[in-house]
């Protein structure tokens, strides 16, 4: 299984930046996709960002698409994967979450722990 922990998050102002961070270990890394998600109070969740585990095919929701981008680091038996967020508005304030998969899905366990992000003045 793969374990996640993230970090980053917190408050910025609209037009701002942030980067979350997410660690990968355990197995199978060489065949797991990560996922970003985020899921606001009250609504189910949302997918982000998806990179492979080569991190060579990242993709993007049209609603995070040319503000957001995802990159991959490997130092031996561990990943982290970051989210690099510009441009922030107010609707991106949300939880967010990084999440195993594979290349059509993400699975429903094994998410990590989840981190605010509140973009405001």
């Amino acid at each position: 299984q793969v374990q996640l922990v993230e970090s980053g998050g917190g408050l910025v102002q609209p037009g701002g930046s942030m980067t979350l961070s997410c660690t990968a270990s355990g197995t199978h890394l060489g065949d797991t996709w990560i996922y970003w998600l985020r899921r606001a109070p009250g609504k189910g969740p949302e997918w982000l960002s998806l990179i492979d585990p080569d991190g060579t095919t990242p993709r993007y929701a049209d609603s995070v698409k040319g503000r957001f981008t995802i990159n991959i680091s490997k130092d031996n038996d561990k990943k982290t994967i970051f989210l690099r967020m510009n441009n922030l508005k107010s609707d991106d304030t949300s939880v967010y979450y990084c999440a195993p998969g594979n290349r059509n899905k993400y699975f429903g366990g094994n998410w990590s722990q989840g981190t605010q992000v509140t973009v405001s003045e």
